[in-house]
């Protein structure tokens, strides 16, 4: 039997051994997963709004309202890459890939794809939202018709009624709806995405690319939105879906198309514009960033997300 003294020290070194098994089996997991995830040579960032980190500060770029802390930015510096080259434009639709942006008439970015080159080995792209848009608003055009909507209708479904063709029918008596003109535009982009993946993979041969979906900007439920944000509460619901509906053919186009998808809802959930802890601004932002879009925390939470698909 141990005496007291000479167990107290055995019982030390043990735990000291066990915290050097632990650490040197921790050092070796992060070397692994380090070791998994090289260092890019050229790492090319291409996308809209929620890539740039429009609002995010610093700003750069003019009206691409391009942010030094968007998630590009944070996964090429985790990633400690040679050389990294972000495009990435507020407003941008899917054909800003391949044709200059205008803006008001005055062109804001050149075509994101003349940034690759041969020796692209990493690109991420963040794009697709502003097609759901028909102005150069993009998005924001839905955001101002739903708002403007619950101004004349907070009880109703004013933003549903106007895009997927709420009526009354006599014959039924009661209320239905038609076409989802949304629902739409997000099969009508399906095709030129396809072709802007495409096109990346011959632009930069050896790239791996990542497409990445959209936050939880709003909540599966309107109630947490009441006073909050200047939606009908009943439309919550269906923006919800239509947003589920959008990164769904994101991540079919891109297992399509040989580009891995960035789960960005699933980690943001709960931290919606409507939410006690924000990650996505809402009408009036309470951290820098436009209306309705990251901020800097949810910036690093996409950056995270990125990061996480790497490995």
């Amino acid at each position: 039997m141990l005496r007291p003294a000479r167990k107290s020290r055995h019982l030390r070194n043990s735990t000291a051994l066990a915290a050097v098994a632990l650490g040197a089996a921790l050092a070796l997991t992060s070397t692994t997963a380090q070791a998994a995830t090289p260092a890019p040579k050229h790492y090319v960032a291409l996308g809209d709004s929620y890539a740039a980190g429009a609002g995010v500060p610093g700003q750069s770029a003019g009206l691409c309202l391009r942010s030094d802390r968007n998630y590009g930015h944070l996964v090429a510096a985790a990633l400690k890459a040679g050389a990294y080259t972000d495009v990435t434009c507020s407003a941008a639709k899917i054909k800003a890939m391949t044709q200059p942006q205008y803006d008001l008439f005055l062109k804001v970015n050149d075509p994101q794809l003349d940034a690759l080159t041969p020796d692209t080995d990493l690109v991420t792209l963040g794009i697709g939202g502003n097609d759901l848009g028909t102005s150069d608003l993009g998005i924001g055009d839905v955001i101002a018709t739903c708002v403007a909507g619950a101004v004349v209708n907070p009880l109703g479904t004013p933003c549903q009624d106007v895009y997927n063709h709420g009526h009354w029918d006599w014959s039924s008596w009661s209320w239905q709806y038609g076409e989802d003109d949304l629902a739409d535009r997000i099969d009508a982009a399906r095709p030129q995405l396809a072709d802007a993946l495409r096109r990346i993979h011959a632009k930069a041969p050896r790239a791996k690319v990542l497409l990445v979906g959209y936050p939880s900007v709003l909540p599966a439920d309107g109630s947490s939105c009441v006073l909050r944000q200047p939606l009908a509460p009943r439309d919550v619901p269906y923006l919800y879906r239509t947003l589920g509906a959008l990164n769904a053919m994101l991540e079919s186009t891109a297992a399509a198309n040989g580009a891995v998808y960035v789960d960005t809802r699933t980690p943001t959930a709960g931290h919606d514009a409507c939410s006690d802890d924000r990650w996505i601004e809402g009408a009036l932002p309470g951290s820098p960033a436009v209306p309705f879009h990251p901020n800097a925390t949810g910036e690093k939470a996409m950056a995270d997300a990125v990061l996480a698909a790497l490995r």
